[in-house]
């Protein structure tokens, strides 16, 4: 996981910290239900660390990942990949929210998943967005 957020955020100046949790689907939909009004389980939630008012804002800390190790794994075996690049894909995915990319806009999801697709292939893992033909 270390080397997958090294290289999500090798642009980013200096040190950082970021956690990460793996959950099950339970905690997972309570967390998307409470924060997103989503109510079911997801593969991953970034929570950006927002410093209290008065605090410096240029704070080690970025924030917190919550992965959904039955999503992810479920995802990758429908996918047919493996599933440590599911895994990969969803920190690499999560941290750049962390970043502040967004995939709320198609021009704002053209440019995260072109950065992702990049992150991934320099760590020597599929295009993920790249869908076989079943045909």
């Amino acid at each position: 996981m270390r080397a997958w957020l090294e290289a999500a955020l090798r642009e980013r100046p200096g040190a950082c910290e970021i956690t990460v949790r793996i959950v099950g689907e339970a905690e997972s939909r309570r967390l998307n239900r409470d924060f997103r009004g989503v109510d079911r389980s997801t593969n991953v939630l970034s929570f950006p660390y927002e410093p209290p008012p008065g605090l410096d804002e240029t704070a080690v800390f970025l924030g917190d990942l919550v992965v959904c190790a039955p999503v992810v794994e479920a995802e990758a075996d429908d996918q047919g990949i493996s599933r440590e690049a599911r895994y990969a894909h969803m920190i690499v995915h999560g941290a750049l929210h962390l970043v502040g990319y967004d995939h709320g806009s198609n021009h704002e999801a053209v440019e995260m998943e072109t950065l992702e697709t990049e992150i991934l292939r320099r760590l020597g893992y599929p295009d993920p967005y790249c869908v076989a033909d079943e045909s």
